[in-house]
C-alpha cells in the first residue's frame, strides 16, 4: 500500500474496529462509562496514525513541503477513513446481534444515574419516553449510522487541526506550498 492516506487512515480504523469488537462482549462486565473511557482512549491512540499519515504524505508524496490546508485535509481523509471502519464495525456489531440489546442496555444505565442522581418520579418519566424515541430511532440503519458517526470524528478532527498546524511547511519566500 503506497498511499500514506489509505494506509494510515485503514490502520488507525483496524485499531478502532478490533478495539471495539473485543470490547463489546465485556459491556456487562466494564459498564458503559469505563467502557467510554476505553473507548475514546482508543480513538486518542488509533488518531496517532493522523500525525504519522501527514508526515508521511508531506515528506513522501509532497516533497517535503505542505500548506496548513492541504495538511488538514489529508488528516479529514485519514479520519474519514478511520471513522468508516469505525462505523462499519459497529454496524456488523449493532445489526448483527452481538449488540442487538445496546440500546435497551443503554437506556436502563441512563435511568438508573438519573435515578441515583436523585431525579424524581416525573423526570425519569420523562427520561424513559425521551430513550424510548431514541431506541425507536437507533433501529434505523441511517440514523445508526449518524450517531456512530459522532462519536470519533471531534477526536479525529482535533487531531487533523493540531497535526497541519504541526508538519505544515510553506516553501521558499514566494513558492507556493503544496
Amino acid at each position: 500500500m503506497q498511499n500514506p492516506v489509505i494506509r494510515h487512515g485503514l490502520i488507525a480504523g483496524a485499531v478502532m474496529a478490533a478495539m471495539m469488537a473485543a470490547t463489546m462482549p465485556l459491556m456487562r462486565r466494564i459498564g458503559f462509562d469505563l467502557g467510554a473511557v476505553i473507548g475514546y482512549t482508543t480513538m486518542v491512540v488509533a488518531f496517532l496514525a493522523v500525525y504519522f499519515g501527514v508526515r508521511a504524505y508531506r515528506d513522501d508524496v509532497a516533497g517535503g513541503r505542505i500548506g496548513y490546508w492541504k495538511a488538514f485535509g489529508v488528516g479529514m481523509a485519514i479520519v474519514g477513513i478511520a471513522t468508516v471502519c469505525y462505523v462499519a464495525m459497529w454496524q456488523i456489531l449493532y445489526f448483527g446481534g452481538w449488540a442487538a440489546d445496546f440500546a435497551e442496555a443503554y437506556t436502563a444505565h441512563v435511568i438508573e444515574e438519573a435515578r441515583r442522581g436523585g431525579a424524581s418520579e416525573a423526570q425519569l418519566a420523562a427520561k424513559a419516553r425521551e430513550l424510548a424515541e431514541f431506541q425507536q430511532a437507533y433501529r434505523n440503519p441511517l440514523i445508526n449510522i449518524a450517531y456512530t458517526l459522532l462519536e470519533p470524528l471531534p477526536v479525529g478532527l482535533v487531531f487533523a487541526l493540531v497535526s497541519a498546524g504541526i508538519l505544515s511547511r510553506r516553501g521558499r519566500a514566494g513558492a507556493p506550498a503544496r
